[in-house]
């Protein structure tokens, strides 16, 4: 069906993004663009697109900005300067470029974990481009009240991960000089969130710089990807590096100065899917969400963690071809 080895590339404003496609276009159905999270890949929704595509839809998955097969942006030198090049405009807008390359009009955009930070940012950048949402594990969020960086170093510490990535260069560092470390560390199936024991305090708080330090016979969980699949992530990463995708959490604070004025509501139609068992992104942060999207319906995948679309891929698939025929069909 796709041949996660060999994408079509695109040319877009300021790079070229690798995208795979399957599935055909349908007058009558607006297409599905798959967005990954950090640290993954367009190959995160390897499981889900077959399902998808039997159903009758037409997905495209693409690489994103700063990861595996596309790269950094190609005005990017490689430094400090280029950081701004990975903001919440340039994200978003290399959506509107891909759908503008494909002669697409609408889509339906899905987004898992940093994915779904995008997405629910269409329709404050791209409305007309946007025909409905679907977040996975990353609910909604409205525009904080203060600078989110700020924010989270207050409720988490200065070693919470998203704080320590602030710092230029020393966070990709780390993870470049033994990227299959990190990704067997963060890539495990923890289970149920109740009566997990967690090494120390730094796992709760989610520190991933102090958490690659410990023993990995300590680390709570199973490995969740099979030999083949660990090494594609690995190549992907060793391909790429991971300044690109952490450049993402480096313009929080430019995203929060930038959309001050926005008005905080999304009309258009919505799906939000949890998992039950998400430590970074629990079914809780979801709560809210009626309040700010008109049109929503939510669902809970019970038995998951994290990677949704490697833990549930089934069930995933199956919440998504039943919102999508009955909402668009």
């Amino acid at each position: 069906m796709i041949d996660w080895q060999n994408p079509k590339y695109i040319d877009l404003p300021d790079l070229r993004m690798a995208v795979f496609e399957a599935g055909e276009r349908r007058d009558d159905m607006p297409s599905l663009v798959l967005c990954h999270g950090w640290p993954e890949l367009a190959y995160s929704w390897r499981k889900v697109v077959p399902i998808l595509v039997e159903a009758g839809l037409h997905v495209i998955v693409p690489e994103q900005r700063g990861y595996g097969m596309t790269g950094k942006a190609q005005s990017d030198a490689g430094d400090e300067s280029g950081v701004p090049l990975y903001d919440m405009a340039h994200l978003t807008g290399d959506l509107v470029h891909l759908l503008d390359a494909l002669n697409i009009e609408k889509a339906v955009l899905t987004g898992h974990d940093w994915g779904g930070f995008i997405i629910w940012q269409m329709p404050f950048h791209h409305p007309d481009r946007t025909a409905g949402l679907i977040g996975v594990n990353t609910p909604y969020i409205p525009r904080l009240s203060d600078d989110p960086i700020k924010l989270m170093r207050q409720v988490y510490g200065d070693d919470f991960y998203i704080a320590k990535f602030q710092e230029y260069g020393h966070a990709e560092a780390v993870f470049d000089a033994d990227p299959a470390r990190l990704l067997r560390m963060l890539y495990r199936k923890s289970g149920s969130t109740e009566g997990t024991a967690l090494p120390n305090e730094s796992w709760q708080r989610l520190e991933f710089i102090n958490m690659l330090k410990d023993d990995e016979d300590e680390w709570p969980g199973a490995p969740l990807l099979e030999a083949a699949d660990f090494q594609y992530y690995l190549d992907g990463f060793k391909r790429a590096g991971f300044r690109g995708g952490i450049n993402w959490y480096r313009n929080f604070t430019r995203n929060w100065q930038l959309s001050e004025g926005s008005e905080q509501k999304i009309a258009h139609p919505s799906l939000m899917i949890c998992a039950a068992d998400d430590r970074v992104l629990p079914p809780s942060m979801a709560d809210g969400m009626p309040a700010y999207v008109d049109d929503l319906e939510t669902h809970i995948i019970e038995d998951c963690g994290h990677w949704t679309q490697n833990e549930q891929p089934d069930a995933l698939g199956r919440l998504m071809t039943d919102w999508m025929l009955r909402r668009f069909g």
